[in-house]
């Protein structure tokens, strides 16, 4: 986790992935600070938690992939890696060799995958916990998941909602439906659309990641907020 202060009891505002690379701008009590190079977002992170950064040769494509001690199944999972993690090894026998175990090939994708449709990247964390910060390793939030999963279509967009509202796609118009992959911000929160009329997102009602009707969204809204929803937003085709 990316905390906002130098305490492993500080607000976390990100998380890095492992495989991406974190820009060490000073080190201090055991804390490194500076930003993730990914999108150039600043805070601290535990200094061990860091190592020498390689270029990656695939990703993790699923949501959650087993580090196995022995390129079998039946082996002990070493850790668990998130779906995007950056991962370098030698494939065979049905694994990717990395340096401290072996990852099935059904859970890897080449590094330079581009995947069609965002929607369907974000589904993968359907039922995830919320997690304030998080970008999918033990919990995901609202903007983290619109992140991750435009990044695996090779959008690159920044890391907070306000962020994204100003500058990923386009403003649609009043009188446009809403299709399959349109962003929805309200205050402090963003979703996708699944299709015309539901919204998936992580969110701290259901504290969880979740499809429901953006009319429910919507209605818990409006007895708090003037104006519940502040952008629709389309990407390029």
């Amino acid at each position: 986790m990316m905390r906002s202060a130098a305490r492993p009891d500080a607000e976390a505002v990100s998380q890095i992935l492992a495989g991406e690379a974190f820009a060490v701008l000073d080190i201090a009590g055991g804390w490194a600070w500076g930003y993730a190079v990914h999108d150039h977002y600043v805070g601290y992170v535990e200094a061990t938690a860091l190592g020498d950064h390689e270029s990656s040769s695939h990703r993790i494509g699923v949501r959650e992939a087993p580090v196995f001690a022995a390129p079998s199944i039946k082996s002990a999972v070493l850790r668990i890696l998130p779906f995007g993690a950056g991962v370098t090894g030698e494939p065979g026998d049905g694994f990717l060799a990395v340096e401290d175990g072996f990852i099935h090939d059904r859970h890897i994708r080449p590094i330079d995958e581009i995947a069609g449709d965002a929607v369907s990247i974000a589904e993968l964390f359907l039922g995830t916990p919320y997690l304030w910060g998080g970008r999918g390793a033990g919990g995901i939030d609202c903007s983290g998941l619109v992140q991750i999963a435009l990044a695996a279509t090779g959008v690159a967009v920044p890391r907070d909602t306000d962020q994204q509202r100003a500058h990923v796609g386009r403003e649609l118009a009043d009188g446009d439906t809403l299709r399959r992959g349109d962003l929805v911000f309200f205050p402090g929160h963003v979703g996708l659309m699944v299709d015309d009329s539901r919204l998936l997102h992580a969110n701290a009602y259901w504290m969880s990641t979740v499809i429901e009707p953006l009319a429910d969204v919507v209605a818990r809204l409006v007895p708090i907020c003037d104006r519940p929803i502040l952008s629709r937003r389309r990407l390029p085709s």
